[in-house]
């Protein structure tokens, strides 16, 4: 399987039909044609339902769309990585949850880029799960995950920083005028608790019973979105704070008791073979640690 038939196969999915890739891709309409059945024949599938002006993938073809992807990224940055000379270039990924720890990563690596502009960045948003998916993928470099989280397949280095549960609730609600949330107190109240498996494990723990027994009403990844149906009314957020801003909303965060804290975690594959920049970035993260630990 050649890389420029997944591009070719890439470029038809995104321009919709076959005439709008070939004349993207500067081919003709029978070549692309072409090239697209030999890579059904080769994968055994059909990617394509025939008989629509516009494309359609099967079951089938959807897989395969997100392999592609995914191929092109890591061709990509493979590439980007391999041609670094005399100064540090390429890409940098890093995927991690909605943490106030982020911000020490963050001035990280904004020093790491005036000092090498060449490198570029990318970041990745979504909850441990996702990142370590992603990390055991190869899609990522590191990944800034919360615990609790299994860390047994990964080197980590634990961050000085805690982060603090707590509830997001509307300013009118019955609640809102504690100055702290019992375990009895989320009995009361309809929730939007993280979908990440480890953490309601956690929550449960700290509850004295399941989860479960409590009024579940949604579930969320990331927190913004699951803010918006706080704000309208659905329910109560069980959450991290400082992940949403709650000043000129509706909104606030009051934190637990007794205090349900988490500690925050940056993490890579075992034996990951870095590229220049991410081996780089990785010795300033250990620096700048090592030095606020002294």
């Amino acid at each position: 399987m050649e890389l420029r038939v997944i591009n070719y196969f890439l470029a038809v999915v995104r321009e919709g039909t076959i005439t709008r890739a070939a004349q993207t891709l500067h081919l003709s309409q029978p070549t692309l044609s072409k090239q697209l059945q030999e890579l059904e024949a080769e994968l055994g599938t059909r990617l394509f339902e025939r008989g629509s002006r516009e494309i359609r993938l099967t079951d089938e073809g959807r897989y395969f769309y997100e392999r592609a992807k995914e191929i092109q990224q890591l061709v990509s940055t493979t590439k980007a990585n391999l041609t670094t000379k005399e100064h540090i270039s390429g890409e940098l990924t890093i995927g991690g949850g909605e943490t106030e720890a982020f911000r020490l990563l963050a001035e990280i690596i904004t020093a790491f880029q005036k000092k090498h502009p060449a490198v570029l960045t990318h970041i990745y948003s979504g909850n441990a799960d996702d990142v370590l998916d992603r990390i055991n993928r190869g899609l990522l470099d590191f990944g800034l995950v919360i615990d609790p989280v299994d860390k047994q397949k990964y080197e980590y280095l634990q961050l000085p920083h805690q982060d603090h549960w707590g509830l997001l609730l509307r300013e009118d609600h019955p609640l809102a005028t504690k100055s702290a949330i019992s375990a009895s107190d989320l009995a009361k109240v309809p929730l939007l608790v993280s979908r990440q498996t480890q953490v309601n494990q956690q929550v449960t723990d700290w509850l004295g019973q399941s989860i479960s027994a409590h009024q579940i009403v949604g579930t969320y990844n990331l927190l913004y979105n699951a803010s918006l149906l706080v704000q309208s009314g659905a329910g109560c957020a069980l959450c991290l704070a400082g992940i949403v801003n709650t000043k000129g909303t509706p909104l606030t965060f009051i934190p637990l008791s007794p205090a349900f804290t988490a500690r925050v975690n940056l993490i890579w594959k075992k034996h990951q073979t870095f590229s220049p920049a991410a081996q780089v970035f990785l010795s300033k993260v250990q620096e700048t640690f090592s030095s606020k630990k002294n």
